[in-house]
This record gives structure tokens, C-alpha cells and sequence, in this order.
């Protein structure tokens, strides 16, 4: 019998990612080795230091798949930059030195393209984080992000603690957060789409619909985070992400998820409400130097797998 020489503590474990990690484990991609503890905000609340630190002390990890983050779509973020600025801020404080004191042997971090300067050059790789000021609408979250890679850096230089952190381009999947007003652009259409099919009405887009982006499915996702944790050993942040001539308008996003859902009403764009972002195009060529025969799953496929287990699990996805 395979002696347990891991133990991963994954926080925001019941979230879209944390759920992907725990699917692709429990259908073989974990190992005899590993032991896998999912943990969300009702085990503890990670802006607390007292609960955080008795967290760690409880399951004495090896390891840790940091997710936990408060989190929301572009109107929620222009409403509140300042709370996810200061939740974010304590989150990962609390989580990176609970690691560090308790002697955890790594941490993987989650951070996200829109920490990345908004003017800037495409496409946008791991070396520009820091080279200006994110885009204005979520620049709370944004800097918060941003200081894990700092943090990550202190500790290694130190501590030599092995600390680093992966940027997904836009996930979604199953588990996602579908709610229509604080949700992210993907799954908040989704939950537009399957209600203008009930009351077989138009669906209406949010902005322009020409804004571009890379959508990385969460099962795609949580492969490459197992394959960080285990093989990638350098502190500075690795872009996950679908190549740039993966990238969709959201328009096309909308289309794929109409087809998906078999809606044949119209869809409007609402042109009065904000585009956010019009691109963060990013080059994933470090990902491929490591791994070149990665596939991931086409983004029609993905589309329709989400669809079909939203509309499975509508009563308790919608909330």
C-alpha cells in the first residue's frame, strides 16, 4: 500500500475550479500518494488570521491549491472595488503566511489576465504584470491579485519557500457562478439564454458584443493545475491558457451557447451598457514550452457539456 507523502489542501474547494480539480482527481488523475481535502468559506473564514492559521493547523498540509477569493463579474467589481480589494487583500495575506508558518512545501496560487496592465501590447505574456495600472473598472481586485506574485517573490527570496501562482485566461464550466448580475460574462449568458427560451422572448447581450476573449474550460484547467503543482518549480507565474487563435468575440460566445442550448430567438446587444475590457489577448507559448501536446477541449464541446449540466442542475446553478 502506497504511503500518503501529500496532502493538498485546496481552499475555495467548492467553487467552479476547486469542483474541476476534485472531478479530474476523483476520475484518475489523482495518485496513491496524494490525499485531496477541499475546504470552503464554511470551514473557515479566510479574512480571519486566527482561522486561517487554525485551518492549516487542523490539516497540516504539504501542500496547497490556493482559489479562495472573492470574486464577481464586471458590474459587480465597478460597483465594490474597495471590498475586493481589502477581502482579496486578507484572503491571500492570511493563506500565503499560514503556508509558510505551518511549513508548507508549495503553494499554487490562482491570479487572472485582468490584473495585467490595460494599455499594454498583445499579446500579453507573464514578464508585463506589473508594467501600469490594470483597467480601471476592477482595479481593486486587480492589484490584490497582483500582490500575490510580490508575496510570492518575498518568500522565496526570504524564505526560499516555493510559492508561485498560474493566470487563467476566462474560466467556466460546471459549478460556475451563474447569477445574471455578479456572474461572469459566460455563465451569466447561459442563465440569460435558458430564460429567454422559457419565456420565448429575444435575448439581450450586454454591450457590443465585439469584445474578445480566451475562454479555458475548468476541467482543461484543473489538468494543468495537478501538472503545476507536481512539475512546475519556478516562482514567477505561468499564463493557462487556450492559444490566441482561440480567442472569441462575445458575440461568437453568445452564438455558441444559443446553438448549444437549441434557442432560436434573437439576440440584441444592449450597446448603453459597458464593454469592459475590449481584449487581453495572452500568449500561452511558456505553457506550451513545457507542455506542447497539451489539448484542450474545443470551446463548442465545452459549451455544450456546461449547458447541459446547467440545465441538469438549474435549481441549485441559478442561485
Amino acid at each position: 500500500m502506497t504511503e500518503v507523502t501529500k496532502r493538498i489542501l485546496v481552499t475555495g474547494g467548492t467553487g467552479l475550479v476547486g469542483k474541476a480539480i476534485e472531478k479530474v482527481v476523483a476520475d484518475g488523475e489523482g495518485r496513491p500518494d496524494e490525499e485531496w481535502i477541499f475546504v470552503s468559506s464554511r470551514d473557515a473564514d479566510l479574512t480571519s488570521s486566527s482561522e486561517t492559521k487554525a485551518l492549516f493547523e487542523r490539516h497540516k498540509p504539504t501542500h496547497v491549491i490556493h482559489l479562495a477569493a472573492m470574486v464577481g463579474g464586471l458590474f459587480k467589481n465597478i460597483r465594490s472595488n474597495l471590498d475586493f480589494w481589502r477581502t482579496n487583500i486578507h484572503i491571500n495575506d492570511n493563506v500565503l503566511h499560514s503556508a509558510h508558518e505551518t511549513g508548507v512545501q508549495k503553494v499554487v496560487s490562482c491570479l487572472s489576465t485582468c490584473i495585467f496592465p490595460d494599455k499594454t501590447t498583445y499579446p500579453i505574456d507573464e514578464t508585463m504584470i506589473h508594467n501600469g495600472p490594470p483597467h480601471s473598472s476592477n482595479f481593486g481586485y486587480s492589484y490584490a491579485k497582483r500582490m500575490i506574485d510580490v508575496q510570492n517573490r518575498g518568500y522565496s527570496e526570504q524564505h526560499g519557500r516555493r510559492f508561485t501562482a498560474v493566470i487563467p485566461t476566462n474560466v467556466f464550466g460546471p459549478h460556475d457562478n451563474f447569477n445574471i448580475e455578479d456572474g461572469h460574462v459566460l455563465p451569466g449568458l447561459i442563465h440569460k439564454v435558458y430564460l429567454a427560451k422559457q419565456s420565448d422572448s429575444s435575448l439581450t447581450v450586454w454591450g457590443t458584443g465585439k469584445p474578445r476573449r480566451q475562454f479555458i474550460y475548468s476541467l482543461d484547467l484543473a489538468r494543468l493545475f495537478l501538472w503545476v503543482l507536481r512539475e512546475y518549480d519556478e516562482v514567477e507565474p505561468i499564463i493557462l491558457s487556450v492559444g490566441e487563435e482561440d480567442e472569441v468575440s462575445i458575440r461568437e460566445a453568445a452564438e455558441a451557447i444559443a446553438e448549444a442550448m437549441e434557442f432560436r430567438g434573437e439576440l440584441v446587444f444592449d450597446t448603453t451598457k459597458s464593454d469592459g475590457q475590449f481584449k487581453k489577448t495572452a500568449s500561452n507559448a511558456k505553457l506550451r514550452q513545457y507542455l506542447p501536446g497539451f489539448q484542450f477541449t474545443p470551446f463548442r464541446k465545452a459549451v455544450k457539456e456546461t449547458c447541459a449540466w446547467f440545465n441538469a442542475n438549474y435549481a441549485n446553478a441559478r442561485k
